[in-house]
């Protein structure tokens, strides 16, 4: 393999795992699906054309996110006659906060999915289940023959397990740092 196809790779593994945080950032200053959607390819050719210059790929996702905002700027320029469009400078403090937010956001969901893998396999077939789309909860009390109070007391205090455990490990990742 070659280093060009080493980076094509590592790019297009980094775009596909930072999409949705880099998304959700756009989505925090664009209002219309059709924007967001022109300024996310936007940023995935700009990102594609500068990645030589990523010397840290940790940083990948704040560095997009920089790209986004300057992307951002080049549509509201373009669609200057709009009506309502927020001030540069808020608009790169929101881009810029909600990429920290997402970070954290993405961190906890990382952990939240180990302390599931973690639970007994009893309790972590019944949280799959009680999160699956389209899952009614009475329904799912009948079939484990439990009231519907009763599953949604188990349920919360799973739910509060798996909070202290999320929390747990984010304590000791900051005791770490």
């Amino acid at each position: 393999m070659t280093d060009a196809s080493d980076n094509h790779e590592k790019f297009i593994e980094l775009l596909t795992k930072y999409e949705g945080l880099i998304r959700a950032s756009i989505r925090a200053v664009i209002r219309r699906t059709e924007d967001v959607d022109e300024v996310m390819q936007a940023v995935s050719l700009t990102a594609w054309r500068r990645f030589d210059s990523v010397t840290d790929v940790d940083g990948f996702p704040k560095w997009a996110c920089v790209i986004a905002r300057f992307e951002i700027l080049k549509l509201q320029r373009s669609k200057a006659r709009d009506r309502f469009e927020l001030d540069e400078a808020l608009m790169a403090k929101i881009v810029d906060e909600g990429a920290k937010d997402l970070l954290a956001r993405g961190r906890r969901m990382e952990l939240l999915e180990d302390c599931v893998k973690r639970l007994p396999e009893s309790r972590r077939s019944l949280v799959l289940q009680a999160y699956a789309p389209g899952c009614s909860m009475r329904a799912l009390a009948e079939r484990l023959g439990k009231s519907h109070e009763g599953l949604y007391q188990l349920l919360r205090r799973i739910r509060l397990e798996l909070k202290r455990c999320v929390d747990l490990h984010l304590a000791q990742e900051g005791e770490r740092t």
